[in-house]
């Protein structure tokens, strides 16, 4: 027994327990290196390959596809308003085909009266106070004059 308790607290056998302990720590810190790894696998890693380059290899064309139907939609939205505007078009050409609707037009706009009417035209007092004050555009050139006229007239209109 003297012997063995010898054996134990000698330094090659601590040395050994020592070395022991220390490739234990490394086999255990090996085979966690070796457990993370194998989750990505060859297999996994190619098959992220794959799979990225076919998003990197769709993405244009579904761009393109995503573009072309919002055009082909504004078009169809174009198609219909056109459409709306050509019905509405015709139900104007078939008022002024009547005859009373074209009368009534031409009275309105024009002011013509029939044979045996009087005509009579009320006036804006704002407008008359605006064209008193006006007067003063006696000192230009008569162009000026009635360019400023053709002007106002068209803003009218609008």
């Amino acid at each position: 027994m003297a012997v063995k308790d010898r054996d134990r607290f000698s330094t090659a056998t601590r040395l050994r327990l020592l070395g022991e302990q220390t490739a234990a720590r490394v086999y255990r810190s090996q085979t966690k290196r070796q457990a993370r790894r194998s989750r990505l696998t060859g297999r996994a890693a190619l098959l992220a390959l794959v799979f990225c380059s076919l998003i990197v290899a769709l993405a244009y064309p579904i761009r393109q596809y995503v573009s072309q139907r919002a055009e082909i939609a504004n078009m169809e939205r174009q198609r219909e308003q056109a459409r709306e505007r050509v019905e509405q078009l015709r139900d104007l050409k078939a008022r002024w085909q009547d005859d009373a609707y074209a009368e009534q037009q031409i009275r309105e706009r024009l002011h013509y009266v029939m044979p045996g009417e009087t005509g009579y035209v009320v006036i804006d007092p704002d407008a008359a106070k605006q064209s008193r004050a006006d007067h003063g555009a006696a000192a230009r050139p008569w162009y000026a004059n009635v360019w400023d006229g053709v002007d106002k007239s068209d803003a009218a209109d609008h």
